[in-house]
Order: structure tokens, then C-alpha cells, then sequence
């Protein structure tokens, strides 16, 4: 991981593009870092004989990201059609790269507003919640939240202000009332936020085997498909009826309350989760990011959500 760090703290140049693809040796190259990576760097990378996404994992990311569980994720996503093709999978060296996906728009939360395109962005997630596909981890969502809170522990990066023990058996209660077994899990995302879906232009569809892609699958598992749902919604934040919409495209209408409901109840869970998260990468992470800022909203979000499961449903925790 030494030769990662590096990598992570230097200029990536196409010297180092070639140490990566030594077949792109004597071949012109053009570099772009992309945006949006809070965890890794990212860069774009482009040649006669290929243009693709280059990930260089965040400093420590392996204390909460497999990356053969990742690995795996991608090759089974990039089958099915909701994720871009993997290329090289370097561990050793600590880089993923992946096809990047051109003629594209990235989404921010603003496109969730768009009923237009509901049935584009529904589409994917339905397609891997219903795949059968077995990913190789299994993310309980609370006995993730405790890992991540085991992990600030360790690194002694706890925030005196937040009331973490105390939060995580009130997710505990909540966790029993949604009682969903791992035996019912499907394959999914869990990290749905709007950067990570890959709209393709119009006039453009005709080049790709779909109109969305999502991409970026470290936290990809088995898992319910109400937590991930509930995850989009907790980063997406759009009103409240934009949200019924939604999950109405994706129930297409059959168990509507249902899914509403377990969604909810699950809300309080990713918020915490990535409020866990970023506490920890406060400690650790070499990325400049209002770490801080990040997880004390979702903190907020996830009392905020416990408290309208209880005026909503009765459910107290």
C-alpha cells in the first residue's frame, strides 16, 4: 500500500498512467481528475485505445471498504447492464479502473425533481434489487453502524457533543421493529446518492445498453432494499410528495404502504451510518472535504427522522 499512498499524494501524470496500463506505453494520453470523490481521487483518462475512470483509494479506506468485495460488485453490476465495465482491479497498489461512461450527465439532487426522468433513475435500482445476484458481503445495516462506531472508537475520533452510544440503541429498538432477515436481502447499492447516478444524453442512447448507469460500488452487499431506497432519499432530500412519487415508479403501484413504511423506519439508519463515517474520515482522510459539516447534518437528519417515525407510525425508540 505503499506504492498507493504515493500515488494518492503525488500529481497523477501519464507516467504514472503507464505504471497503471503499460500497454498505453508511447501513447498519447489525456488526464482530467474528476470531481466528487470525498473518499478517493479520481481521475479520467483517455487514449486511442481507451477512456476510463482511474480510482485511487482514499488513504485507510480499508478500514470500512473490502475492495474484492467491490471488485466483485462491479463485475456482476457491469453484466447485468447498470454499471460501467471493470478494467483493472489493482489492490496491491491500491487503483480501481473502470470505462468511463461518456455522453453523460452526472445527476445532483435537482434532477430527483424531475418526474420526467423517475422511471430513468427507478430503473437501475429495481433491476439489481430483483437480480438474484449473491454479492459476497452482507451489509446488516446495524450491525454496520456499529462497526463504523467501533472503528471511531479505536482511531479515539469521537465527538464529545454527539450523543453516539445513546443513538445507536435507539437504532437497535428501531432495528427489531423493522426485523427484515438477512435470508430476505437482495443485492444492493447502498450508496445512492445523486452523483453516483450517470444519465445519458439525448441523442446518445442509441451508443449505450441503457439510459442511467450508477457507479462507485464500495459499499455494495446483500442488504434490504428499504435501507438503500431510504439511503437515496436521505441524500437526495427532496420533498416529501416527490418522494411517493418515486416509490410509486418503483413499486409500480404494488405494495405502495408497504414500502413507504419500511423505508421510513429505516431513514435514521444510513443517516447514521454516514454520520459515523465522516467522523471517521476526519481522522484519517487526506481529501479536502467539511467532513465535519457532512456528518453533523446527517446527525441531525437521523434525530429528525427518528422523531417523525414517531409522530407518523408510533414507532418509539
Amino acid at each position: 500500500m505503499d506504492t498507493a499512498t504515493r500515488l494518492l499524494d503525488r500529481d497523477f501524470t501519464p507516467e504514472a498512467c503507464y505504471q497503471l496500463l503499460p500497454e498505453w506505453k508511447g501513447i498519447d494520453v489525456r488526464i482530467t481528475q474528476l470531481s466528487g470523490g470525498i473518499t478517493n481521487k479520481l481521475y479520467r483518462i483517455q487514449s486511442k485505445k481507451g477512456d476510463y475512470t482511474v480510482r485511487i483509494y482514499g488513504d485507510k479506506t480499508d478500514l470500512f471498504i473490502n475492495r474484492d468485495h467491490e471488485a466483485h460488485a462491479l463485475k456482476e453490476m457491469g453484466k447485468i447492464g447498470v454499471s460501467s465495465r471493470l478494467v483493472k482491479y489493482m489492490p496491491e497498489i491500491g487503483v480501481t479502473i473502470v470505462e468511463y461512461i461518456d455522453d453523460s450527465i452526472v445527476l445532483t439532487n435537482k434532477h430527483f425533481l424531475d418526474k420526467s426522468i423517475y422511471r430513468k433513475i427507478v430503473s437501475p435500482i429495481r433491476k439489481i434489487h430483483n437480480s438474484g445476484i449473491r454479492l459476497k458481503k452482507i451489509f446488516n445495516p446495524i450491525v454496520e453502524v456499529r462497526k463504523m462506531a467501533a472503528i471511531l472508537e479505536d482511531l479515539n475520533a469521537g465527538q464529545g457533543e454527539f450523543a453516539i452510544d445513546e443513538t445507536i440503541k435507539r437504532l437497535d429498538k428501531l432495528s427489531s421493529v423493522i426485523d427484515i432477515p438477512e435470508t430476505d436481502y437482495t443485492a444492493c447499492h447502498n450508496d445512492l446518492l445523486a452523483d453516483n447516478f450517470i444519465l445519458i444524453k439525448e441523442g446518445f442512447e442509441h451508443l449505450y445498453g441503457a439510459p442511467m448507469y450508477i457507479i462507485d460500488w464500495e459499499y455494495a452487499g446483500m442488504s434490504t432494499k428499504y435501507y438503500d431506497l431510504a439511503d437515496m432519499f436521505q441524500e437526495i432530500l427532496v420533498p416529501r410528495e416527490a418522494e411517493k412519487l418515486i416509490i410509486r415508479e418503483y413499486c409500480e403501484d404494488t405494495d405502495f404502504d408497504k414500502t413507504l413504511y419500511y423505508i421510513d423506519l429505516s431513514k435514521p439508519l444510513p443517516d447514521i451510518y454516514w454520520f459515523l463515517w465522516s467522523l471517521i474520515q476526519l481522522a484519517i482522510s487526506k481529501i479536502t472535504f467539511d467532513y465535519y459539516s457532512y456528518g453533523k447534518t446527517k446527525y441531525e437528519n437521523a434525530l429528525r427522522n427518528l422523531e417523525f417515525v414517531r409522530n407518523e407510525y408510533g414507532v418509539t425508540v
